[in-house]
């Protein structure tokens, strides 16, 4: 059970580092930087297409990742 959990895991930390390193990136520079974070925040961007798509499978791998981290360390202990 142990070896299957962390083969998983593996294969959500490489599914999740590859979906991070396909999306683009939002803004260029210092300026987008400060002001990015605004914009995503109060939503005047919207995903849209390949954008949303992306999005939407890191946000489930990631979480699929926290939770397969939790398990891995409560069966290793």
């Amino acid at each position: 059970m142990e070896i299957f959990l962390e083969v998983l895991l593996i294969i959500f930390s490489i599914s999740l580092i590859t979906v991070v390193l396909l999306q683009q990136g939002k803004s260029a520079g210092l300026s987008g930087a400060i002001s990015g974070g605004a914009e995503h925040l109060f939503g005047k961007t919207k995903a849209r297409g390949m954008e949303l798509v992306l999005e939407r499978i890191t946000i489930g791998v990631a979480a699929g990742f926290f939770i397969l981290a939790i398990l891995v360390a409560v069966f290793v202990k």
